[in-house]
Formats: structure tokens, C-alpha cells, sequence
């Protein structure tokens, strides 16, 4: 078997230090779609060979340019010819009368090259001019490090793109409702009553492993892309997208299967929606002048949670308060007094308005207390004013 490679991590390690998994992937990215936050990548960003991840772009550049997926067309024995006699195929016959929709689950579940190409013809004429579609939608979402040749992922020049780049693609199709419901089918009857079932299970027959943590997949092999998977999984509430590229296959052993599995069980153990702030606890106390308190004290309003490995790092913790600095009795219940910003290692996790949640009433003795050098000078004017109209009274 080859060397394990340790599964190196962009995260920097002082922000914790769990003991990470290894895998065989060359390449892998893992990115938190719920946080929009990419959270391990290996080699994420060096072009590669991609193989059959390559439908997951046909897929949906299909959807986007199709106006009716329910529209029913014919596969035909032109169409067929063109499927390379070394790729994978859904079993389209010659007649068979299709859907569009019936021919994104053949690309995606069996990993179907007839599908895939039948796509291309009958939507764009060929397939040269659908791959156009595809490079067009690489460019709109920014891949970069990406250029299609083909539809189906079989190995030529000038076909390649990254980990990443096939992160970002795949979060970015999962977003269509559509491709998303094909992309976490496992089995499906087409219109033709051919059933297809997912390549996972194909790979799964001498691991005899738990797929369930996998909820929606595209497998993928050529020589020289070797063994690679796309997944969406979820980790304590957050889609967990991965990318592996370049994994082995020896003695009928699927070591991208292997790590992708692994790698959702590290996720689901070692990170977790992490309580930063209770709510309740206390932030600033602001003083209150002239009023029936002394004092105001800002306290957390909801709990303030960050998706983070268990051993994160409690120094990154912060706040900041930005508002009144002191209140008084004009003041009114319900109003907005501040905000408070809460960060993890210096990156905004979330705000919350600061209202007050007192009525603040005016205190005579807490104003007669403030001022009680002003009262004395004014006791003591009028004092004087009452004598000096005595003593005019007196002397007149």
C-alpha cells in the first residue's frame, strides 16, 4: 500500500491541535457550506486530472440551459456511438425515450457517459458547444484553476481543474434544487423502467461500510485522475462538502471511500457548535445618572455559537461594545442603547443590539444629592434677599 500522507490543514495550529486523520488522497479540500468557511485543504489548489467529478459541471450546466427538464427526447445510435468504449455508462439503449431530468440522474448516479454525452447532443447540438456552456459557467463562478475539454472526465490535455475549484463548483450546484435532489439520490427508476444505483455501492462491496453519513456523492476513476469522490455530509448541523482527488485502489480496496468516511467521522467527533457566549453573561455595566438605578448591566441576549474543533482556543475569544457610554432617566424602554460585535481570532461571529430592558424613573434625591452646592448657594441668595428686605423695612 502506498505511505500514508498526513492531512495537513490551513487552519493555523495554534488554534488547536487535534490529531488528525491520515488519508491517501493527493489532493483534498473540505469546506463548511453552512459557515461558507473552508475549514483542511492537502494540495488543494494544483491542477489535476479530475476524472468523472468532471459531471458534476454537466450536470449542472444542463440544468442552467435546459429550459424543460420534464421534455422527453430519444437516444439515438449517433449519440451512443460517441461514448467512448473505456467509460463508464448508465445502459441507454438505441429508442429509448427519455427526460431531460431522467438523464441528470444517469449522469450522476451510475456516473453514465451515454447520459452525459446524450445531454450535450440533444441540448446543445454538440458536444463541443455544450463543454463551451461548461467553461462559461467555470469562468462566471470564478474556477480559476479550471478548463473543461470533455463532458464526461476521461483523461486528455488541457482537461483539469483543483480541489478547491471542484469544492467551490459543487457548493455553488448544490444551491439548485434540482441538482441538488439528484446529486443525494443513491437509487432511481428511469423513465424506461432501467434502474440505476449509485457508483458508492459498487465500491462499497468488500468495505461493506455505513454509507448513511454520505448524503449525496459523485465517484470518479481514469489512470491518470486515479480514485476520487465528491460528497455532501453533514457535521452537527453544518454541510460538510469534500473533495478527494488521486486516491489508490489496491486489493479491490477503495481508499477514497476510505478517507472521505474517515474524515466525516473526525468531523463529527472533533467539531461542534461551540457556545462562546451564554446568554446571560455579563459585558459592560454603563452608569445611570439622576435615575432609580445606579447602573446598567449589558448581558449576552442569545447564545453566541461557532462551528469550531472541540479544543479551540478561548483566548481568541473577544467583543467589543460599541454605544452610550451612560444613560439617564430620558432614556427609554426598548431603546437601542448599543451593539456588541463578538469575534473568533478576530473574525466577526455575530451582533446583537443592545436595548434597554429597564424603565429608568427620575430621582429627586439622587439630583438634590448632585446638585446640593447649587441649593445651598440659592438658600443662602435667598436668605440674603429676605434680610436685606427686612432691613429696609426697618430703616424706612
Amino acid at each position: 500500500m502506498k505511505n500514508l500522507l498526513l492531512f495537513l490543514i490551513i487552519i493555523p495550529l495554534n488554534v488547536f491541535a487535534l490529531t488528525l486523520p491520515e488519508i491517501n488522497s493527493k489532493y483534498a479540500f473540505i469546506y463548511d457550506k453552512t459557515d461558507d468557511k473552508v475549514l483542511f485543504e492537502k494540495n488543494s489548489n494544483e491542477k489535476t486530472y479530475i476524472a468523472s467529478l468532471t459531471k458534476i459541471a454537466t450536470t449542472i450546466t444542463a440544468i442552467e440551459n435546459i429550459n424543460n427538464l420534464n421534455e422527453e427526447v430519444i437516444i439515438t445510435r449517433d449519440i451512443l456511438n460517441t461514448v467512448s468504449p473505456i467509460a463508464s455508462i448508465a445502459g441507454l439503449k438505441v429508442g429509448d425515450k427519455l427526460t431531460y431530468k431522467d438523464l441528470l440522474y444517469a449522469s450522476i448516479v451510475p456516473s453514465g457517459a451515454d447520459a452525459t454525452n446524450s445531454l450535450a447532443i440533444l441540448s446543445s447540438g454538440t458536444i463541443d458547444n455544450f463543454v463551451n456552456k461548461m467553461n462559461e459557467l467555470a469562468n462566471k463562478i470564478q474556477l480559476n484553476n479550471t478548463h473543461f475539454v470533455n463532458v464526461t472526465g476521461l483523461d486528455i490535455d488541457n482537461h483539469y481543474s483543483t480541489a478547491s475549484d471542484l469544492g467551490k463548483l459543487l457548493s455553488y450546484a448544490l444551491d439548485n434544487d434540482v441538482f441538488r435532489e439528484v446529486f443525494t439520490t443513491k437509487d432511481y427508476t428511469l423513465s424506461n423502467n432501467l434502474k440505476v444505483r449509485s457508483t458508492l455501492y459498487i465500491y462499497n462491496k468488500k468495505l461493506n461500510s455505513d454509507l448513511s453519513p454520505i448524503l449525496g456523492s459523485k465517484t470518479g476513476y481514469t489512470k491518470k485522475a486515479g480514485y476520487s469522490i465528491a460528497t455532501l455530509s453533514n457535521a452537527n448541523g453544518h454541510e460538510i462538502i469534500m473533495i478527494l482527488l488521486n486516491a489508490p485502489f489496491e486489493d479491490q480496496v477503495p481508499y477514497h471511500i476510505i478517507d472521505d468516511l474517515k474524515l466525516i467521522n473526525f468531523m463529527n467527533k472533533n467539531f461542534n457548535n461551540q457556545v462562546l457566549f451564554k446568554k446571560g453573561t455579563f459585558i459592560k455595566e454603563i452608569p445611570v445618572n439622576y435615575s432609580n438605578i445606579d447602573s446598567y448591566k449589558i448581558k449576552v441576549h442569545n447564545d453566541i455559537v461557532k462551528y469550531l474543533p472541540n479544543d479551540y482556543d478561548r483566548n481568541l475569544v473577544s467583543y467589543k461594545y460599541e454605544g452610550l457610554e451612560e444613560l439617564n432617566f430620558n432614556n427609554r424602554e426598548n431603546e437601542i442603547i448599543g451593539e456588541v460585535s463578538y469575534y473568533y481570532d478576530d473574525k466577526l461571529v455575530s451582533k446583537e443590539e443592545i436595548r434597554l430592558e429597564e424603565v429608568l424613573k427620575i430621582s429627586y434625591i439622587k439630583i438634590l444629592k448632585h446638585y446640593y452646592y447649587i441649593f445651598i448657594i440659592i438658600f443662602v441668595l435667598l436668605l440674603l434677599l429676605i434680610t436685606l428686605k427686612v432691613l429696609k423695612k426697618e430703616n424706612a
